[in-house]
């Protein structure tokens, strides 16, 4: 049973609103993007044929700021997908207190099956059709879903022919070389870790010898499972597209980081594989869903044998699954605030590119601690004080600065 994540991002929208006091009228502002461009893009392929492709930006809000957000390039993006995605970069800039709103793109599209002039061709098209729209001051995209540093160099330099003149604020996730910032490729997964430590300090888990399963094995997983096995957790399971491996005394990471292929696959050279499905109902102390959506429903949630579940991908828990989760006494730490590292790192690259001066990494490490650190904090706290669950505090505190945006602007 698959939960629509529009739907279900409205819902919850809905209830956080309410319970911070604002009208039916902030809910019908903020229930949709402000705006969504379809585009379609023709790209002369390698054999010589034009293709045509389906691309989308969604902006949420602009009340705050300009809008913020990554570009997925997958065979599955569909337009509801990436106005959902783009109501929760809203809510991640919020909880963080970025001046962002939430922005989103996706082309349809398998860059598996594509060469690299195939692609090139694609991203450039993709800007020339939503250059009107985009722009440092406007709306920053950020890379997402297979899609990469060059991808967005290649953004970037159609994206400065079309303005003529360099503009490296438009877009983040370069290259170093272009304006790109130091630590932004683990961003998302040293703000994960940053989570899990405080999780673990909340639940009075000791992250040395923590027994830790990763679904996922992709960017975030895999640096997940290396900075964890770093701080002397036991990673005993990871899995990917096609199995998982497990061992109750800690699998060998460094190993399996060596041998993994560039889209995050691993167990086919293995041979006593388990199920994804099977992976997430052993018993350990963390469980970091870090692959897809609907992977914790109200099937399998009472089948979690997890002390904390924090959430690294998008959406992999149910609302019906957060409820029966948090009811068992599991500390669920939200996707909205898990993976806000990325987009925080990407603000201070915009920042950087603003201000012509780099910073080193260990700078960019410290800001990312103390914003989530003091993100996380908040979100716990309301929980507890307002006795609702993470996800529900999480929405609360992302979606109050932007209501209040849109109420002092005079729009609502």
């Amino acid at each position: 049973m698959e939960e629509n994540m529009f739907l279900s991002t409205q819902r919850v929208i809905k209830e956080a609103l309410a319970k911070l006091g604002y009208g039916e009228e902030m809910y019908e502002l903020l229930k949709e993007p402000l705006r969504v461009l379809t585009v379609r893009i023709p790209v002369r392929m390698d054999d010589g044929t034009v293709k045509v492709f389906t691309g989308y930006r969604a902006q949420h809000s602009d009340a705050v700021g300009p809008t913020k957000g990554g570009i997925r390039f997958h065979p599955d993006v569909t337009e509801e997908e990436v106005k959902a995605l783009s109501m929760w970069m809203t809510i991640k800039a919020g909880i963080v207190g970025l001046p962002y709103g939430g922005g989103k793109g996706g082309i349809v599209c398998d860059p598996r099956n594509m060469s690299m002039g195939e692609l090139e061709r694609l991203s450039r098209g993709y800007v020339r059709a939503i250059s009107q729209i985009v722009g440092p001051s406007k709306d920053i995209p950020a890379p997402d879903v297979f899609t990469n540093s060059q991808i967005m160099a290649w953004m970037m330099d159609e994206y400065s022919r079309i303005r003529e003149f360099d503009s490296p604020g438009f877009i983040t996730g370069k290259p170093l070389v272009l304006g790109g910032s130091q630590g932004r490729e683990k961003a998302t997964a040293l703000g994960v870790t940053i989570c899990i430590e405080e999780a673990a300090k909340k639940a009075g888990i000791e992250l040395r010898d923590a027994r830790v399963i990763i679904q996922g094995f992709g960017n975030a997983g895999s640096f997940l499972a290396k900075f964890l096995h770093e701080a002397g957790a036991r990673v005993i399971g990871i899995s990917d597209a096609y199995g998982a491996l497990y061992d109750p005394n800690g699998l060998d990471i460094p190993y399996l980081l060596d041998r993994r292929d560039s889209f995050g696959t691993v167990t086919t050279l293995f041979e006593n594989v388990i199920t994804n499905q099977e992976l997430l109902e052993k018993e350990c102390d963390i469980l970091v869903p870090a692959a897809v959506a609907n992977q914790i429903t109200r099937d399998n949630a009472a089948n979690i044998r997890a002390k904390i579940v924090v959430e690294a991908a998008n959406g992999p828990t149910t609302l019906e699954a957060t409820k029966i989760l948090t009811e068992r006494g599991v500390l669920l730490v939200p996707d909205v605030l898990a993976s806000a590292g990325g987009v925080t790192v990407s603000y201070f690259e915009w920042v950087q590119n603003n201000q012509g001066y780099y910073w080193t990494e260990e700078e960019v490490v410290e800001k990312l601690k103390e914003k989530l650190t003091s993100a996380f904090h908040r979100v716990y706290e309301l929980a507890e004080s307002r006795r609702v669950d993470m996800r529900m505090a999480a929405y609360m505190i992302g979606l109050r600065q932007t209501a209040e945006a849109a109420r002092y602007r005079g729009w609502v």
